[in-house]
């Protein structure tokens, strides 16, 4: 994190007690963290150049970088304008946040495999997920709201996807298509608190009632997405917000469906939390510790929730 601070709105009084609920001791760090300056990081597309070609280019255009650690082509940098190189407009990297890498590097998709991107729009992870499946095997991008399939279309097409199939369809109804994957990835809509730090007006939309609107789609998103995979298959639940209704209840749902089991999640070089067992008057399935919480304040990144599920 850089050391610049910024002036930022202050957290609602509802949204406030929720955090320090969560954060307990920590909750002065994470504001701390939230009124820092954040630093932009990309991922470098390896479907048009090598991490080493790249690296040299940015270099000689004056763009320093320094790699995120829990990933091999992904790097910070302190150029506000790396959104502006030409290195972005030609395709060669991709302007993502450093814990968004996070869920596909979970799915580990491989070359030869069927996969689902459920909410697929931008398409920072699906073109991410194409890049490590080398182009090879089939990858449905899927976007219910129509438009944003534009901005999913232009992605794909700029970063060299060739084995993606974009299709616009409401995720819940998604296993009516009697497709079924070897993965998916169920990266859901949410209220977006984990991004407070970047994205201010996530504060100003923020109220209990988008909370549980947002948990209840979430439950029947990946209700659908259990249908949608085959047996053995791998799913990976991701969202971009610290609230338990729609990360670990979510999950506690996911296992009363019946028919998976959450796997272990292991990453390196990024500290993460333990999934919540308990929020609130609510007790959870205790197999929810297996999910992984990523805070702001421990890596200077945005707030992530990650789950990893497997059909048995």
């Amino acid at each position: 994190m850089g050391a610049k601070l910024h002036s930022m709105p202050e957290i609602p009084g509802k949204m406030k007690e929720r955090f320090e609920a969560i954060f307990g001791r920590d909750y002065d760090k994470f504001e701390e963290c939230c009124r820092n300056d954040y630093k932009k990081s990309f991922r470098v597309n390896t479907l048009k150049i090598s991490v080493e070609d790249a690296l040299e280019l940015l270099k000689g255009n004056g763009i320093i970088t320094k790699r995120i650690p829990w990933t091999k082509n992904g790097f910070f940098t302190d150029v506000k304008s790396v959104g502006n190189s030409f290195e972005n407009f030609m395709g060669y990297i991709y302007i993502q946040g450093p814990a968004s890498m996070l869920p596909a590097m979970v799915l580990d998709p491989n070359p030869g495999e069927t996969v689902l991107d459920m909410c697929a729009s931008p398409g920072s992870k699906t073109t991410q997920i194409a890049a490590m499946m080398k182009n090879k095997g089939v990858l449905v991008a899927n976007e219910s709201d129509y438009k944003r399939i534009k901005l999913l279309r232009f992605n794909n097409d700029k970063n060299g996807v060739l084995n993606s199939v974009i299709t616009n369809l409401d995720g819940r109804d998604f296993a009516k298509s009697k497709l079924r994957f070897d993965k998916i990835l169920l990266d859901a809509p949410c209220t977006g608190e984990g991004i407070v730090m970047r994205e201010w007006e996530v504060i100003k939309r923020w109220n209990m009632k988008l909370v549980i609107k947002m948990c209840r789609l979430q439950k029947d998103l990946i209700a659908s997405a259990i249908s949608c995979l085959k047996p053995g298959g791998t799913l990976v639940y991701s969202t971009c917000t610290l609230s338990p209704e729609e990360n670990e209840e979510v999950i506690d749902h996911a296992l009363k469906i019946g028919g998976i089991e959450l796997e272990d999640i292991e990453l390196k070089g990024i500290k993460t939390r333990k999934g919540l067992t308990s929020w609130d008057r609510y007790t959870y399935n205790e197999r929810v510790s297996k999910c992984v919480r990523v805070w702001p304040q421990d890596n200077g990144t945005e707030g992530f929730f990650v789950a990893k599920l497997k059909k048995v």
